[in-house]
């Protein structure tokens, strides 16, 4: 923020994904393709550099070689004016030790801090499809004086095992307990059946978080994570404070679009999250102009639809080329529809090719499947739960590459 407070971004991309597994058996999570043309890291990334924050260090740790290569050809920023978002794998500065959880990241990655010596500092996750504004959580922190400010966000108490639970104090910005993935948290007042789960966005302030890391690490009985140790410790310390995500407003965001966050964590949400993109008033706009979601265009031709290929309810990107029936569906740049082939309710990855007649229903395909000519996938229930991945809500999910029999 030129003239106001320095402010150095920090991006959790360490982490191994495996609830969205098949998809991150060969990248790490924040490399996973969403909405066609985007990584899940753009989301982040972008959230931030709209926001004016722009020296981002991504640290990274699993799998992450399409990360990192993402980041460094993606996200070029002006060194002109000093500006960078640089990925930063595990560099076992402490010993050869891989991270032992967020927190241990950030330890490890001090260097970063003490090069920049930022005022503060903040702390995002990797993982998350959503647009927000960092500068008015970071006015609030720095009005406030916490040590901490951590994004939260309203969801129904029966999902709150998923999350990390803040119970605000009677101000209602004070953050009295930081539960981690509680089973049985308390609801908010006056409405018992909804809590306030953390998005897993901090701003702190440096000297703060940095004396916190410091006494974690000498806890033997420490966990080493942001949510579960350095969020407690502060809130018992009475240094944590709330930032109402419900506050936040982004430019050019529609009425059915504001506060809209989705951890697509599981194959699920990671589904579900892609159907919200397509429906007639999206939950989630491609289009805010005002607001962008940035990432590498690539360098393709147009769509094309030929010997009577349609598309309708769809995103289709870049490259494709669409002989068959497309319908309620994201496609990726190079994917193919051969004629007569049927495609309903799907994810499609870059270069899947779908053969002549083919038909794929509720499905997450990952990159260059090929499906075969004729071949089925979401019609036989019971041959998909032998031969593919199948999750809980029924998306049947393919792995880069996997063979359809």
């Amino acid at each position: 923020m030129r003239g106001g407070p320095s402010v150095l971004g920090i991006v959790l991309a360490g982490g191994e994904g495996k609830r969205l597994m098949p998809l991150t058996a060969d990248r790490a999570k924040p490399a996973v393709t969403f909405g066609g043309t985007y990584r899940l890291v753009d989301f982040v990334l972008s959230n931030l550099v709209n926001g004016d924050i722009l020296r981002i260090c991504v640290l990274t740790q699993y799998k992450s070689h399409s990360l990192d290569r993402h980041v460094t050809t993606t996200w070029r920023m002006s060194g002109l004016l000093g500006n960078y978002v640089t990925p930063v794998p595990a560099q076992q500065r402490l010993g050869p030790r891989w991270y032992l959880g967020s927190a241990d990241a950030i330890l490890q990655s001090l260097n970063l801090v003490h090069d920049e010596q930022p005022d503060h500092i903040a702390v995002f996750g990797a993982d998350h499809v959503y647009r927000m504004d960092p500068r008015h959580m970071l006015k609030q922190h720095i009005e406030s004086g916490a040590g901490v400010t951590v994004a939260g966000i309203r969801v129904p108490r029966a999902d709150a095992s998923s999350f990390g639970v803040i119970s605000p104090a009677a101000d209602g910005t004070r953050v009295e307990r930081f539960l981690e993935k509680p089973a049985d948290p308390p609801g908010l007042p006056g409405d018992p059946d909804r809590v306030f789960a953390s998005m897993g966005n901090y701003v702190f302030t440096t000297k703060v978080l940095v004396d916190a890391l410091h006494r974690d690490a000498e806890d033997p009985r420490s966990v080493h994570d942001m949510g579960g140790s350095i969020l407690p410790m502060l809130t018992e310390r009475g240094m944590a404070q709330l930032y109402d995500f419900d506050a936040n407003h982004v430019p050019g965001e529609s009425a059915a679009e504001h506060g809209y966050w989705r951890d697509v964590g599981t194959l699920d949400s990671y589904y579900e999250a892609h159907m919200d993109l397509i429906a007639e008033r999206p939950g989630f706009s491609l289009e805010n102009r005002l607001w962008p979601i940035y990432t590498h265009p690539g360098q393709l031709p147009p769509a094309r639809f030929c010997a009577g290929g349609i598309a309708s309810e769809s995103v289709v990107s870049p490259g494709c080329v669409i002989r068959g029936q497309v319908t309620r569906s994201v496609l990726s740049p190079g994917v193919t529809v051969g004629p007569g082939a049927v495609v309903q309710g799907s994810v499609l990855h870059d270069n899947v090719r779908i053969g002549r007649g083919a038909v794929v229903r509720g499905a997450v395909l990952d990159k260059n499947v090929e499906v075969p000519a004729g071949a089925t996938i979401g019609v036989n229930p019971e041959r998909d739960q032998e031969l593919y991945t199948v999750s809980k809500g029924g998306v049947i999910a393919l792995g880069k590459g996997q063979r359809v029999l």
